[in-house]
């Protein structure tokens, strides 16, 4: 069972959440559209349980399957049995949907027993259709909409049972028939077994961890629709609905053992929206993609590890992917390198991902070594791409463009015996404690002995290894915050990058210390946003799918062991 408070009720390939309005409405339910974007929280009707005629309590219990909302009068069920269909059935009670109505919304009667509701604020219409029982339409129309939307579900008698149905249409609804409640419950549970069977494994110490990562992996995925040309795994189906240019890489990862098609569809999503210049955007949604800002180039560093399973990774898929990744890693250089000097800047915290790092207090223009880093891997791979397609001379471009980026990053940023981030132009130093300038551990044993064994000091010595994992600023530092974003909590994508790291250093005992720290503190906090460094407590969005992605990832490491 899951807190619904925390982790919002939804299928796979559906829209259609059911979840309180974080930071608006928390004492309520609401039945919530998540297209367009997280501008608005997409809220359509307010859930509601009725008993003679009144509104009364409930507790909600959310299995993966189904939500039922119990009273002492008795109780109503909720299954998404399809991608675009909400069916409810209750027993002892009646369920009221309230819309949360804008401009231009309506409900009209459709073939005497079902509703037509139009809802322009949400740019989608619902029919409402009941199935046992009566429908109960309060909707009164004025000039250019209906002042209200109230629609009750009621059974016949008390003792009796309510079914109906909410199904989502853009223009025309087509006359159906639904599927039978105890069927569809049955569906569904073996739909989200199958998805957890194919999950990666872990501990048994860490089922519960593993059941409620593979219930919000399985949940927040949506169709194709629109801009998402593949299905996609959303964020988050609380607020952080989108995919961002990062994100995606981690859950292909998790993926990518057991569902490796639906690893390739993540990892490709992006590249199918790159822009001419090279540049991937932001985020995608349904609607639009946002090109303000990028996200690091950690494709390379990705798809080296999608590559270990050759019979999905195909020459086929390596030819798909070579151009846009050449691309990718060519933007960098040509369109952030504004001093010329061959490493490539980050204009903003956001196109780091380590959106208000310490690294960025004094301003931007920055060079950091994280970022030199992964293009010294990007263009690694390029190279063993091109060796495998046939493109000798290329290969052998790649090969020296990232060992020259190598000896000029450590001639650029290795200073005082650490890595450092400088202004890009004058070079001067940035002081700064954020765990970012130790992800140059990923370059692992391609950074000499004496380089990769400081940094693995300073990992340990300067505190970030928190008895619950990483720290992305140094505890003692002026700037760590508790709830700081990227100056304080710990996040599962740095954790990931900064255990294979170690893990690619030789230093076996340290990776898995920090792969069992956080296992230990998601299994037990929730697979969250982020976590309070110094505590473990959860943190920001409470249902993420990058740390659900990671703690498959990092327990089936420990399981291993």
């Amino acid at each position: 069972m899951f807190d619904i408070k925390k982790v919002p009720f939804s299928r796979n390939g559906s829209y259609m959440v059911i979840s309180p309005l974080h930071g608006k409405d928390e004492q309520h339910l609401y039945l919530r559209n998540i297209r367009n974007g997280d501008n608005d929280l997409g809220e359509v009707f307010r859930i509601e349980v009725l008993a003679d005629g009144q509104v009364v309590q409930y507790a909600p219990v959310l299995s993966p399957n189904f939500l039922r909302l119990e009273t002492d009068r008795g109780f109503a069920d909720f299954v998404i049995s399809e991608a675009k269909v909400l069916q409810i059935r209750s027993v002892g009670v009646g369920v009221r949907l309230t819309g949360i109505t804008g401009a231009y919304d309506y409900a009209v009667p459709v073939n005497n027993d079902r509703f037509e509701v139009n809802h322009s604020k949400q740019e989608i219409r619902y029919m409402m259709t009941p199935i046992k029982g009566q429908l109960l339409m309060d909707a009164p129309f004025q000039e250019q909409r209906c002042l209200k939307i109230v629609a009750d579900f009621l059974p016949e008698t008390q003792s009796s049972e309510m079914e109906c149905a909410i199904e989502e249409f853009f223009t025309v609804w087509n006359e159906r028939e639904y599927l039978q409640f105890s069927n569809v419950l049955e569906s569904v549970r073996n739909e989200f077994q199958t998805w957890l069977d194919h999950s990666l494994e872990c501990d048994v110490k860490l089922t519960n961890g593993r059941e409620l990562a593979a219930y919000i992996t399985w949940s927040c995925i949506v169709q194709p629709e629109g801009k998402l040309t593949r299905p996609a795994m959303y964020m988050s189906k609380n607020w952080m609905t989108n995919i961002w240019s990062w994100d995606h890489c981690f859950n292909a990862l998790a993926l990518a053992k057991k569902q490796p098609e639906l690893a390739w569809d993540q990892f490709m999503i992006f590249f199918e929206h790159q822009d001419e210049s090279g540049m991937l955007p932001d985020f995608l949604n349904n609607r639009f993609a946002l090109w303000n800002f990028t996200k690091p180039p950690i494709h390379g560093w990705t798809l080296k590890q999608l590559m270990e399973n050759r019979d999905i990774v195909t020459k086929g898929k390596l030819q798909e992917v070579y151009e846009p990744l050449c691309k990718w890693t060519e933007w960098w250089f040509k369109y952030r390198d504004d001093d010329h000097d061959g490493i490539p800047q980050y204009n903003h915290g956001n196109d780091s991902g380590w959106d208000n790092s310490t690294i960025f207090h004094q301003g931007t223009p920055i060079e950091s070594p994280d970022l030199s880093s992964f293009l010294i891997l990007q263009m690694e791979t390029l190279s063993e791409i091109a060796e495998e397609l046939g493109e000798k001379e290329e290969s052998r471009e790649w090969a020296k463009k990232s060992n020259d980026l190598l000896d000029r990053m450590i001639r650029h940023f290795w200073i005082n015996e650490r890595f450092a981030a400088v202004k890009s132009g004058d070079h001067s130093i940035i002081e700064s404690e954020s765990l970012v300038l130790y992800i140059p551990i990923i370059l692992g044993k391609r950074l000499p002995d004496s380089i990769r064994k400081k940094l693995v000091e300073g990992i340990i010595s300067n505190d970030f290894l928190t008895p619950f994992g990483l720290a992305t600023e140094k505890p003692t530092s002026a700037y760590f915050r508790e709830d700081g974003y990227w100056r304080g909590p710990i996040w599962a994508p740095t954790t990931l990058l900064v255990y294979k790291g170690l893990a690619d250093s030789g230093e076996t005992e340290l990776a898995q210390v920090v792969a069992h720290r956080f296992c230990n503190m998601a299994n037990q906090s929730g697979m969250a946003e982020n976590f309070h460094a110094l505590t473990g407590e959860s943190l920001r969005d409470p249902a993420f799918t990058w740390t659900s992605s990671v703690f498959l990832i990092l327990a089936n490491t420990l399981n291993s062991y």
